[in-house]
């Protein structure tokens, strides 16, 4: 298979970037997306010319490095994969295709199609953990848990961090990704004790890295290689509001919560 490639191209975060036209040829329709973009590199690297650089780690579709923004749409145009999963099986041959970073003020490029997503673990710091002491693992039934809860936290907690929701959002909004780590926590017991001040946090941080608002457009749940749901959104909203009456309520003599 033969394509053209429209990649952006910057040096580092302060220069001015472009997009770049390249060809490949003698791609295989089983080659990876990630498998046709180091064909592209070992080209320009026997050319003398510098390799496009571009993020990637386990390629199996768990750490939700591999964000590039293909054809307009997070991760290509298959739906549920991370771009480490596209094959070139899903492009037709001769096909253009443009291949970009994510666009989120809160994501700075850092090179080429590379961008820093620390912005995500920020967020996950200020919040997003369960204090409890280390030790023996626990046996699996002494915490009775919900069957409906365990399976709402389970598919919440799936979110890889990836930055798709941002990156398919107008307005780079991060609410998917934090009603999962919320939902996800907040729906089981050992996250119920630090649950008020946990949302409170999270959501302050979001708002303090620039992320954009939420309007409701269902790009971010139809773009996310996981499948997480926008019920998320609502339960994080729905904690976010009683946690803040809460703290609002709350004498100044007994410490907040």
């Amino acid at each position: 298979m033969n394509f053209t490639l429209r990649i952006w191209r910057q040096k580092n975060a302060e220069a001015k970037g472009g997009m770049v036209s390249y060809s490949v040829s003698g791609v295989s329709a089983d080659s990876s997306f990630f498998e046709m973009l180091d064909i592209l590199n070992q080209q320009l690297v026997d050319e003398g010319a510098e390799p496009v650089c571009f993020d990637h780690d386990c390629r199996e579709g768990i750490c939700g490095t591999c964000s590039l923004y293909i054809n307009g749409r997070p991760h290509g145009p298959v739906k549920g994969v991370t771009t480490c999963q596209l094959h070139m099986r899903s492009f037709a041959d001769g096909e253009t295709i443009s291949i970009e970073p994510w666009r989120a003020k809160a994501f700075p490029i850092v090179r080429d199609l590379i961008v820093d997503r620390s912005a995500l673990d920020r967020i996950n710091q200020a919040g997003g953990y369960v204090s409890v002491n280390s030790g023996g693992v626990p046996d699996a039934n002494s915490i009775p848990v919900r069957k409906a809860d365990s399976d709402a936290a389970f598919d919440a907690a799936a979110c890889i961090g990836c930055g798709a929701c941002v990156a398919a959002c107008a307005n780079a909004a991060a609410m998917l990704f934090v009603g999962a780590k919320v939902s996800h926590l907040a729906l089981l017991p050992q996250g119920k004790v630090e649950a008020r001040e946990r949302v409170l946090k999270m959501v302050e941080c979001m708002d303090d890295l620039g992320f954009g608002g939420c309007s409701n457009t269902y790009a971010c749940e139809a773009e996310c290689p996981k499948g997480i749901s926008v019920a998320n959104i609502a339960m994080m909203n729905r904690e976010f509001l009683s946690s803040a009456i809460r703290k609002e309520k709350s004498s100044p003599f007994t410490g907040g919560f």
